[in-house]
This record gives C-alpha cells, structure tokens and sequence, in this order.
C-alpha cells in the first residue's frame, strides 16, 4: 500500500465518539472526511466534512465512499461484513474486512486465538440445544454465556453458575434468542488489562503502555495508566499484543483486552478499532491513538505512544449523571490536570456514554483518586 498523504480523503464507517475523535485527529492533519452514519445527529457526522446519513449497506452510500475516498476505516466492529467487502474492491479498507470478521464472531475470534497459541479461559461452543450438554461439561463450573455477534459493555450475557445439570444454561440460552454463543467458565479475575497496538502495513508496529481497567455492571467504568501490574506481566502482556497484531496481518489501532488470573494472562477480547480505555491517549500521550489509527490506515510513520505524565486516570461519564441536570463542569476542571471530553450526542440515557473525564498525577493511585472526585465533585456541586 503506496502512503496516503493530505489533502486526501479518509472515509469512516460508524459515526459514534470514536469515529469523532478519529476524524478530528484526520482533519488537524489536513485530510478530507467522509463518515458513514444512518443517525443524523452521529457525533462523527458534526464534524466531518461529509456525512452521508444512510444505512451501512446502502448502495449509493458506499459509491461515494468508493469514488470520492482514498481509503476508509472503522470505529466500530460490526459494519455489514457485505459493505467492507463492496469498498474493498474499490478502495483500500483498513482493518481490512477478513480481520474485522474474526472480531465480530467471538467463536471465530477464540479459535483464531487458540490457533496461534494464545491463552483464554477454557470455553465451549453452542449453536445447537445438542452442543448445551457438552458445553457444561466442558466448562465445568460457573459461567458466562454469550452471544458470538453484536454483544458488547455487557449486553449479550447471561451469567450461569450452576454446575449440576443443564437447565440454567438452557434457560440463559433461551433468553439469548437462542443463536449461536459461546460458553466461558469465569475464572478467577485479578485484575482487568489492555493495550492498544497500532501496527502499519509494512509491519511497523507501535505498542502503547499497559492500562488498567475497572468495570461496573459489565461498562467501563475506570482506566488507569501505567497498569498496576509487575513489569514482567507488563511486557508480557505488550508481546503478546504484538504477536496478535502480526498474526491478523493487522493495519489501524487495535485493542487487545486481557485478564489476570492467578498470576497469568488471558486474552478474553479483540477489538479492532480505538477503545475506550485508550481515551487517555487524548491528555497524556504523544500521539493519540485517535491520530495513531490515521497514521497506521494511510501509510505514515507511527507516531511515539509514550505517556507524557507519570500517570493517567480516565473516568466514563455515563447518562446516569445527568439525572438531575447538566453536571457542573466547572467543579470537575477545578483539579488543574483534569481535561473533560464531551461528545455532543443529543440525549443522556442511562448507561450510555456520555464523556469522560482524564486526570494526570505522580502516581497511578493519585490519578485514579483525583479522576473519580472529578466526576464526583461534577455531580455533587453546582
């Protein structure tokens, strides 16, 4: 792939706060921007220079993007496997649409991962009433069941932990719509971890460091940065994210989750786009993974992902928080190294992501305290 340099065109599908930040990283560069969105009020679409508001897979939409772009990319993992094919054909597509499938089915993405040696927490496959039996058997012992496609920040699970027997899983496979899922043995978690891994075409890779997360009700609720983690399990986890990237001949900005459990890695998702948890990257990086996906999907030299503060906390600012009203900002900027981010979506729901706050301090306990009484002093103060 020849490099792609501005006043190029970058074309986006998926309008969602990821896609925003990924093209305003694109326009301060100098590119053109096209996204493709059916929601008119898509927090991507109020700054791109273009917003084509239709369905993913309509056919005109895509002649655009085809004729007018010099390459397209992604902001979330779930565009119509038929329209990255379509643009492909005309256009370079980055992550390209055989990698963007291997994350969007989690049965495909465990069994790509297991094919290169890469450890998860033991798992069974069910896609049948016949596969339920030796799927608890194979798990044996308390799990969680979810949907192979379209699940994600904890929607498309259901808890089962019964041993004895499969009716609790035949119960949580019923009320999945019983599709096709996939049957994980919850293991021990001590800790929650990711990394952004940005890596070109020509194989230059670029590893961010290893952030540490915090869930509440199955959403990202806290990330902080460097992870609190042994430097040896750091480096680990950085290699092995590396070793991902190459395996899917990966271009664009890849996140790679993982759990510590009893003292070891487990690789438990791929999310082949930016990520929440790389929001920090905004405040406390030299180049953010928003501008570093610009960079990987166009051919340019990666840029330096060091951290620019000792640490870094991020904070989600979900639609719960505006209950009671707007939350009052100024109180949360009152800490001199917190930034706020909001992205313009039209309606506060709860659970929906609204924002977050970033908070840089000497200590990762020092930005992960100062992060929540941000949010808390936002909510709490007016």
């Amino acid at each position: 792939m020849g490099v792609i340099e501005p006043p190029a065109r970058i074309g986006m599908l998926g309008g969602g706060q990821l896609g925003r930040y990924a093209l305003m990283a694109a326009r301060t560069m100098g590119y053109a921007t096209t996204v493709l969105d059916p929601d008119p009020a898509a927090p991507a679409g109020r700054v791109a220079d273009t917003h084509l508001v239709a369905a993913y897979d309509t056919p005109e939409a895509l002649e655009v993007m085809a004729a007018t772009c010099a390459v397209v990319t992604t902001e979330f993992e779930n565009p119509p496997a038929a329209a990255l094919q379509r643009l492909a054909t005309a256009v370079p597509v980055h992550p390209n649409p055989a990698t963007v499938a291997i994350a969007q089915d989690r049965i495909v993405e465990k069994r790509f991962l297991h094919q290169h040696g890469v450890a998860t927490a033991p798992f069974a496959v069910v896609e049948s009433a016949a596969d339920l039996a030796a799927a608890a058997g194979h798990v044996g012992g308390p799990g969680l069941l979810k949907t192979a496609r379209l699940g994600y920040d904890g929607k498309g699970q259901r808890p089962v932990d019964g041993i004895d027997g499969i009716d609790e899983l035949a119960a949580a496979w019923s009320a999945l719509g019983e599709v096709p899922c996939v049957l994980e043995r919850r293991v021990r978690l001590d800790q929650e971890l990711s990394v952004l891994v940005a890596r070109r075409a020509s194989g230059a890779v670029a590893v961010y460091p290893v952030a540490e997360n915090h869930h509440v009700d199955g959403i990202l609720d806290l990330t902080v940065v460097p992870a609190r983690v042994a430097p040896t399990l750091a480096a680990e986890a950085s290699e092995l994210s590396h070793d991902i990237a190459t395996a899917l001949d990966y271009v664009g900005l890849l996140a790679v989750e993982l759990f510590v459990s009893d003292g070891h890695l487990l690789v438990n998702e791929l999310a082949p786009r930016p990520h929440n948890s790389g929001h920090w990257t905004l405040d406390a990086a030299t180049t953010s993974q928003f501008e570093q996906q610009v960079r990987a999907v166009c051919g340019l030299p990666l840029g330096d992902p060091a951290l620019t503060a000792p640490a870094v906390a991020m904070v989600n600012l979900l639609g719960d928080r505006w209950h009671d009203g707007e939350p009052a900002w100024a109180a949360a900027l009152a800490d001199p190294g917190a930034h706020l981010h909001l992205y313009g979506k039209t309606a506060a729901r709860p659970g929906r992501k609204m924002g977050h706050l970033t908070v840089t301090a000497a200590t990762p306990a020092a930005a992960a305290a100062a992060a929540i009484a941000a949010r808390d002093a936002a909510r709490t103060q007016r």
